[in-house]
């Protein structure tokens, strides 16, 4: 019977603790056992002169019996070592349990019941009276806690199946026989288990493909790497876990497939990817050597198969990339992998792409979770590596590139045909390949040019990890980590390039116009990522504010230029979900700076009104050049809509969230808007950013006339009043009189700047 939520949260694990203590005690007390009988009677017997049947029946007896003691400790040992590690994983997730249940639970309203078969739902108690609505952030919540309990019961499941399996293996039910399976920790029993499971390759059942996932899933992450390198080391080395995992991928991935067999090995490629990152990471205490990455990248142009007779055989770094999509990865493994498909990829696009198989559905292939490809296309596979490990970005970004031969090898003499990989991958001649399994792609041209993103894609999120120090697609509750010098110099040297050549991020459906679409246009999502972590840095270049205290910046700045900055955005901003972004930053950064003002210490003599129209100017500048993008997008380009844009704004509250956190650091201790929750402040925020879009519309006749930003003017205006609303708010200090002349300011200013904003994108456009 499965472990449940009530088991969990009730057992008293103090009385597995005693037992623990007990078996300690055995232990103990059995090594002094086995030693005496090793050194006392077993030399003993060994040295004395034995004559007749004692020669043999005696001697033989002592001996056993020696044997059997020391066996016992064995034994012994092994199973206080399991209940030790097992008492202690237990109740650690216990105490996550409880935490959840009668904190998180009791602090969002939530009850927490038990389905009675492992799992756990959380609900909002019916209150008499009340409609029983919820608005989505409450339902986020309530989805969030119910999978974290979920997740924790079905951690603990792992463990006390591993404790029992581990303990019957020891004990191995002879009661006449002690000595079997011997473990030196729970670590030890559950790779054993992982790799009896992983030996049976595609002939795993679900259920065992299952447990092997979890095996995976609750131990890949562990400080120390230990059960991740014993598990890879376990597989037989670097070609013996590509065939594995190309085994296993293909087996989920065929035609014939169940949904649930591609679930489970959709979830096996992230499990594994993530137990390859741990595995490979120099920095934990056991890691896999460094020969592994060398021959991986030895297989990687080499035929790798899995099965006798195989006709059709992948490159290595066709199935390496599907590994690697998963996973924070070490610089000193991931960088030269990237360093080298890349560099064979600019020598002969279609070098791996023309090695694939045909007439298949595109979920077939390396990439069972089918994100951006089917895994074909290395170059793909090892981008999105990159946007999952943002040390190992930041280098393959900002430091000179290194040559490889194609076997691998650092070539000591050769050069690269870049000083930069963002140089070379924005060149306008750099090809991109198609990464997929249908044969009629290329007959379909809606499919043909979506998958021509996927490359530039996931450059993007490569691009948001190198600069922003996350994963691209990491914890939206995670705070903003401090810019370095060499992020904030990316940053510029990103801004520069599609700044000055804004062509390559076009997107242009109307045929009627002759401007044809770049090939990077994919990646602006990414781009308007980057600019709101960045908020501050472009509020500066606005009216070059240079190093200004009132607009900080987030560590390093990264010193835009303001021209390139402009056609920056105003190219990025005709992509619905980076406008949502950028706009959602901005606003948020925007009532940071103007509660700065309004509330926090300053030795300036102007007077606060201009103060405040000075504070909301560059906010409104880029809201001026954002909406003159909308309506090109919507009405020149036909590349996107209204509809799409409102819809893209509903889930940017994480910009909020991270902007105010910035705003915070910034001003040490200050709790922002003059004492009012951060928590209220954000909920405010959000909602007068959804108002400003509800507003932020042209008709087809006011893009005609050239008035692109008449709504999204109005906009600005209010939601700088709204800035000063909130700063205004808990200040004693400052009379009614003067908030309405502070909000007169900020909404002057706001529309001049706004006004600025659009004009200027215009021009730099030339519409």
């Amino acid at each position: 019977m499965a472990l449940t939520f009530t088991d969990l949260i009730e057992v008293d694990l103090g009385k597995l603790g005693t037992a623990v203590a007990d078996w300690k005690k055995t232990v103990d007390g059995l090594k002094k056992a086995a030693d005496s009988a090793r050194q006392g009677m077993k030399t003993k017997a060994d040295r004395a002169r034995w004559a007749g049947v004692n020669a043999t029946v005696s001697r033989e007896f002592i001996g056993k019996t020696a044997k059997e003691i020391d066996d016992l400790h064995t034994e012994a040992n092994s199973i206080y070592q399991v209940l030790d590690d097992g008492h202690s994983e237990l109740t650690a997730l216990q105490k996550q349990l409880k935490q959840a249940v009668d904190g998180d639970a009791a602090k969002l309203g939530l009850r927490v019941e038990d389905n009675g078969d492992g799992t756990a739902r959380c609900f909002y108690p019916h209150v008499r009276g009340d409609t029983d609505e919820r608005t989505q952030e409450q339902l986020n919540a309530r989805q969030e806690l119910e999978e974290r309990i979920n997740g924790i019961l079905s951690h603990a499941r792992e463990i006390d199946s591993s404790v029992a399996r581990a303990l019957e293996k020891s004990h191995g039910n002879d009661k006449h026989n002690a000595g079997h399976a011997s473990y030196g920790s729970l670590n030890d029993a559950e790779v054993e288990r992982a790799l009896e499971l992983a030996r049976k390759r595609h002939d795993m059942s679900d259920a065992e493909l299952r447990e092997l996932n979890e095996l995976l899933r609750y131990n890949s992450a562990e400080k120390d790497g230990e059960f991740a390198t014993e598990f890879y080391k376990g597989l037989g080395g670097p070609e013996k876990a590509l065939q594995f995992y190309a085994d296993m991928a293909i087996n989920g991935t065929d035609p014939d497939a169940t949904k649930n067999r591609l679930a489970a090995v959709q979830d096996f490629q992230k499990v594994m990817g993530f137990t390859l990152a741990n595995a490979t990471n120099q920095d934990h205490k056991y890691h896999l050597p460094a020969s592994w990455g060398d021959e991986f990248r030895r297989l990687g142009t080499q035929p790798v198969g899995w099965e006798p007779g195989q006709w059709n055989k992948p490159y290595g770094y066709q199935i390496l990339g599907g590994l690697l999509r998963y996973g924070d990865y070490d610089p000193r493994f991931l960088n030269p992998i990237a360093e080298h498909i890349t560099q064979l990829h600019t020598k002969d696009p279609y070098y791996f792409v023309s090695n694939k198989p045909g007439g298949w559905p595109d979920n077939y292939g390396f990439n069972p979770a089918g994100g951006l490809g089917t895994g074909n296309e290395p170059i793909n596979s090892v981008l999105e590596a990159l946007g999952h490990s943002p040390r190992a970005a930041e280098q393959f970004f900002t430091q000179p590139p290194t040559a490889y031969n194609e076997d691998g090898t650092v070539d000591r003499n050769g050069t690269v045909d870049t000083t930069s990989y963002l140089d070379l991958f924005t060149r306008e001649d750099f090809e991109w390949t198609i990464d997929t399994n249908d044969n009629n792609v290329l007959i379909d041209e809606d499919k043909t040019k979506k998958a021509l993103t996927f490359g530039p894609q996931a450059l993007g999120h490569a691009l948001e990890a190198a600069t922003t120090g996350r994963p691209y697609d990491s914890d939206a509750d995670g705070d903003a980590i401090k810019h370095t010098a060499a992020r904030a110099g990316l940053v510029k040297q990103i801004v520069d390039k599609f700044g000055s050549n804004p062509e390559l991020i076009r997107h242009n459906e109307n045929g009627d116009i002759d401007e044809k679409t770049g090939p990077l246009y994919g990646l602006r999502g990414s781009l308007g990522e980057i600019t709101a972590e960045y908020m501050g840095d472009f509020q500066r270049a606005m009216y070059k504010e240079g190093d200004s205290d009132e607009f900080p910046t987030f560590g390093e700045p990264a010193t835009l230029d303001m021209n390139n900055t402009m056609r920056f955005l105003g190219e990025v901003g005709q992509d619905p979900d980076a406008y949502a972004t950028i706009t959602t930053a901005q606003q948020a950064y925007t009532s940071n700076v103007v509660d700065h003002v309004i509330n926090g210490r300053s030795e300036s003599t102007a007077s606060l009104d201009g103060r405040v129209g000075a504070a909301v100017a560059p906010g409104s500048a880029i809201a001026g050049i954002m909406d003159d993008a909308r309506a090109q997008a919507i009405y020149e380009y036909h590349a996107a809509s209204d509809k799409e844009y409102n819809e893209a704004a509903a889930d940017k509250q994480k910009w909020v969230d991270r902007i105010l956190s910035m705003g915070i650091e910034t001003a040490g201790e200050r709790v922002p808007v003059a004492g009012t929750a951060l928590g209220w402040i954000s909920e405010d925020i959000q909602e007068s950013i959804m108002k400003s879009f509800e507003k932020d519309t042209t008709s087809e006749a006011q893009a005609e006339a050239g008035l692109n930003y008449t709504q999204g003017r109005d906009a600005a205006i209010t939601s700088a009043a709204d800035a000063v609303d909130r700063a205004v708010l808990n200040n004693q200090s400052i009379s009614p009189e003067t908030a309405d002349d502070l909000r007169r300011a900020a909404r002057l200013k706001a529309g001049l700047a706004h006004s600025d904003g659009a004009q200027w994108r215009s021009e730099s456009s030339g519409s």
